[in-house]
């Protein structure tokens, strides 16, 4: 099965493809899609399908695992963020890659086994997991690619039930 993790986000939208095959999972690809803050918004999320269009194109995954949002203080962010994950799904939807979300307290969980894991705790584990020679940069890829295996590990265990 290939997945495809997202990070959410309008400046960077963190990206990671892995494979699950017999309860093993490797990483295919990752990166960041970046878009440059002078640009208008509506500009900058039209960047973002585009290239997540691309990358359903090229991989053509079996699902789509996206973080689901948290903020607790900015509402321009949170509203600027929202957008571009609507974009996200929307793409989604056009290619019919069934989508899935998690939150990051999900994510946490599933990666180490605590909901309060450190961000350098998540990087690490995603690293050994996945057997990469380094830390995926930046911070939004290597989320992606926790949100990926998040998913692998939980189609796992819903196909065991």
């Amino acid at each position: 099965m290939i997945i495809i993790g997202i990070d959410p986000g309008v400046a960077r939208v963190g990206w990671g493809i892995i494979e699950e095959s017999k309860g093993t999972q490797k990483s295919l690809a990752y990166s960041c899609i970046t878009t440059d803050k002078s640009d208008p918004l509506p500009d900058r999320l039209l960047q973002i399908h585009a290239k997540l269009q691309q990358l359903l194109i090229r991989y053509r995954p079996d699902c789509v695992a996206v973080e689901d949002l948290f903020f607790a203080t900015n509402a321009k962010t949170a509203i600027a963020v929202g957008q571009a994950r609507g974009v996200i799904l929307l793409a989604c939807v056009q290619a019919k890659v069934p989508v899935v979300s998690y939150t990051p307290l999900g994510v946490k969980l599933a990666i180490t086994g605590s909901g309060k894991a450190e961000k350098q705790q998540m990087q690490r584990m995603v690293t050994r997991i996945l057997h990469l020679t380094k830390i995926p940069t930046p911070d939004d890829t290597a989320d992606a690619l926790a949100i990926a295996l998040t998913h692998a590990y939980s189609y796992k265990m819903k196909g065991k039930q």
